[in-house]
């Protein structure tokens, strides 16, 4: 495992300023949750930017032997590179708090809270056998069933590494969709923010900038309007690999509780 350090000086290598990041599973609801969040008139949340897969690469070793002379490695670069793409966004947005909801961040938690150690963290979370569904939905020609929930299961133990070693609020998207304005007052108190009742209003936000592979695109989205989430699968239904993560977000009861009852 790659070991990322920390800024040598934050207040000269980072623009930004306690950027926040959601760690969350695919198809859990993260492009509605970053619609209503970019609702509010601090808190930009562009569509997916996959940060972790840019990379700056010396191309000479004169050009690697200066880096070096400046105390600067490969990552720090790159994680220069993050910084400033973020904050440009935000400076152009004219808000001053950046999100950034790509879920592949689930995998890049440890580098994200090197790089920004002032970092907050909201996680999103939805009935991994709910996630493997929908995952297996969007492109059932391409993926079969077994294969969604392996990856579903693959981002759910990511999402539980986080959310088991960094602060942060935790939200349900069963519990967004049920009832919005209370779950995104919390996050709005974890941020320190006031709740604003344009954030449910994100129609005209959904109307353009949707385009796959940057986040949710299809239909539903579309509506502009929080649709309901499809009922929870009974417990006959969940795959016997996700299970464990279905007990550990509390979608079921521990088999040893199961059995005491």
């Amino acid at each position: 495992m790659t070991a990322y350090r920390p800024p040598a000086s934050p207040e000269t290598d980072r623009l930004l300023r306690e950027p926040v990041f959601v760690i969350s599973p695919i198809r859990s609801g993260s492009t509605l949750l970053r619609l209503l969040l970019d609702g509010h008139s601090r808190l930009r949340a562009p569509h997916e930017l996959h940060l972790r897969r840019l990379e700056v690469h010396p191309t000479t070793k004169l050009s690697s032997e200066a880096m070096k002379d400046l105390g600067l490695d490969r990552a720090d670069l790159e994680h220069l590179l993050w910084d400033r793409i973020l904050h440009r966004e935000l400076v152009r947005s004219g808000k001053s708090v950046i999100v950034e909801k790509t879920p592949a961040n689930a995998f890049a938690w440890r580098r994200i809270a090197a790089c920004w150690p002032d970092a907050r963290f909201v996680f999103l979370l939805r009935h991994p056998a709910s996630v493997a569904v929908s995952w297996h939905e969007s492109d059932p020609s391409r993926r079969s069933m077994e294969d969604a929930a392996a990856e579903a299961l693959r981002y759910a133990e990511a999402v539980e590494e986080a959310r088991s070693n960094l602060p942060g609020v935790t939200v349900r998207y069963e519990d967004l969709t049920a009832d919005p304005e209370r779950e995104l007052r919390r996050v709005c108190d974890f941020l320190g923010l006031e709740w604003e009742p344009g954030m449910l209003e994100y129609g005209d936000r959904a109307a353009g900038g949707l385009r796959r592979g940057l986040g949710d695109w299809r239909e539903k989205i579309r509506t502009g309007s929080v649709q309901e989430a499809r009922p929870l699968p009974d417990a006959s239904e969940v795959p016997e690999s996700l299970r464990a993560a279905c007990e550990a977000w509390g979608y079921l009861p521990s088999r040893a509780d199961a059995a005491a009852g």
